[in-house]
């Protein structure tokens, strides 16, 4: 399982899912999740829990405010993959960037909420919100 290996891009990760239809979107989701880089077990706390999502997410910050980086990992395959794209939309970018950036409109062309039931959607926002919080802190104490 590659941990250093750069991320896809949201813009090759679309163009394959777009291909795709039904069940085989689920398994791009789910390979995805696998390429998430390992989160050390001991980062999985209650600070790093996204509230609001049905199954367990954790998102923890790392890197500077000109590359930012976060480790994610959920303790369900189709959540895990969510998060994977929600973070490949911000993976390695300047703090500033992410912060005014328009996460939820980046990730429309996979039409989330109707290819999946909401309760695998609904915390999406919560963790658009988190990420986007922690980009404006870095980039204004930068």
């Amino acid at each position: 399982m590659p941990t250093c290996a750069a991320m896809r891009t949201l813009e090759d990760i679309h163009e394959e899912y777009d291909f795709l239809e039904g069940d085989e979107r689920y398994r791009l989701l789910i390979e995805l999740g696998r390429e998430l880089e390992d989160m050390p077990a001991a980062l999985k706390t209650d600070a790093t829990l996204v509230r609001g999502c049905s199954a367990q997410v954790w998102v923890y910050p790392t890197g500077e405010a000109g590359n930012l980086h976060f480790l994610a990992d959920s303790n369900a395959a189709i959540t895990k993959g969510i998060v994977a794209l929600v973070i490949a939309a911000v993976q390695d970018k300047p703090a500033a960037d992410v912060a005014a950036m328009d996460v939820t409109g980046a990730l429309a062309p996979f039409d989330l909420k109707n290819q999946l039931s909401s309760n695998r959607t609904q915390g999406v926002p919560n963790m658009i919100a988190l990420v986007k919080d922690h980009a404006a802190r870095i980039s204004a104490a930068g």
